[in-house]
């Protein structure tokens, strides 16, 4: 029994046939995980088809990740599950608990014919280089999180343009592409003015910041603020050998060093509030328990997956800011 079969005389397009056949047959347990399809020039061949009609067939599988190819070889089952309409490629910097927020919603709001890949790669530009460049040709749509590493175009520019979706940082070399992105800049400035009657109280801000993961954009937001406001301060990449002091006002972006400078407040017999005072970035259920509640500056990561899966459903081509905020708690 043949795994393609057409008809002539009605009204769906050839390529639409082939993916029906295709599908049929895993359905019906002619083709399973790991079998091999008949060749391009095979269909095209007995079918009198032009080449392009069925590699438009096959592609469509391959973006659902129902089939893949082999070079040289040809095009193997890959999935049992053709429910999957389309499969879309996620490439994360790092696993958190808010960027598992926003997978979750991106993945609750894509619906459940949509398949969703998540990848890390760690600030590391190689692994972000080599998934990429592994992934083209096998996915629907495709979102990264470039962070702040340097000269990424080059690499997404060997993805569809109308594919792509940027998410968290835009640098000016991918401001073509539709994103959802932070205005970091303007969120930190934003967040520490609803603050500032509490942060005026104390003497200096420490903020501790690494260009090797943060945005420029927080360090050029937390200087205007300071300079308007008259307020004396000092940046910081660690604070390993820093003893916390009366009057300053920490600003923490990673979880290790929230930690750290809890620890070390205990230490010194400091009163959180009182004595010293912590905000951190990013909000996560930790932060709101941890010593009676930790004041965040924070994007809302539910909105973010959410606005994201609608751009994709409804195939939209823009840029959205996603609105950020200051959560006060008891630490200032």
């Amino acid at each position: 029994m043949d795994i393609v079969s057409l008809k002539k005389n009605i009204a769906t397009p050839k390529y639409k046939q082939i993916i029906a056949s295709v599908e049929t047959a895993i359905v019906n347990g002619q083709l399973k995980k790991g079998d091999k399809l008949p060749s391009l020039n095979l269909i095209k061949t007995k079918h009198k088809l032009s080449r392009d009609t069925v590699l438009i067939a096959f592609n469509e599988l391959k973006n659902r990740g129902i089939i893949h190819s082999v070079v040289g070889k040809g095009y193997y089952v890959s999935s049992e599950d053709i429910l999957v309409k389309q499969k879309v490629f996620v490439l994360f910097d790092e696993l958190n608990s808010f960027k598992e927020d926003l997978y979750n919603s991106l993945v609750n709001n894509l619906g459940d014919t949509i398949q969703v890949d998540v990848f890390f790669h760690h600030f590391n530009h190689d692994i972000f280089k080599k998934l990429i460049n592994d992934s083209v040709g096998n996915y629907s749509y495709f979102v990264i999180m470039p962070a702040n590493l340097k000269d990424t175009q080059t690499t997404i520019n060997v993805l569809p343009k109308t594919k792509v979706y940027i998410l968290d940082q835009v640098p000016k070399s991918l401001m073509a592409f539709p994103a959802v992105y932070q205005d970091f800049e303007k969120d930190i400035q934003n967040g520490l003015f609803s603050a500032l009657q509490a942060i005026q109280k104390y003497k200096k801000l420490i903020f501790l910041f690494s260009d090797k993961k943060q945005p420029i954009q927080l360090l050029n937001g937390f200087k205007s603020f300071c300079h308007e406001y008259k307020m004396g301060y000092e940046i910081m990449e660690s604070i390993h050998n820093k003893t916390p002091e009366k009057g300053e006002l920490y600003i923490v972006f990673e979880d290790k060093d929230l930690i750290k400078i809890i620890k070390k407040i205990k230490e010194q017999a400091l009163q959180l509030s009182k004595d010293i005072g912590i905000i951190s970035y990013n909000d996560t259920l930790l932060k709101e328990v941890v010593v009676e509640g930790i004041t965040t500056i924070s994007t809302d990561f539910h909105l973010m997956g959410k606005t994201l899966a609608a751009m994709i459903l409804n195939k939209q081509q823009k840029s959205i800011a996603n609105p950020s905020k200051l959560i006060l708690r008891n630490s200032i």
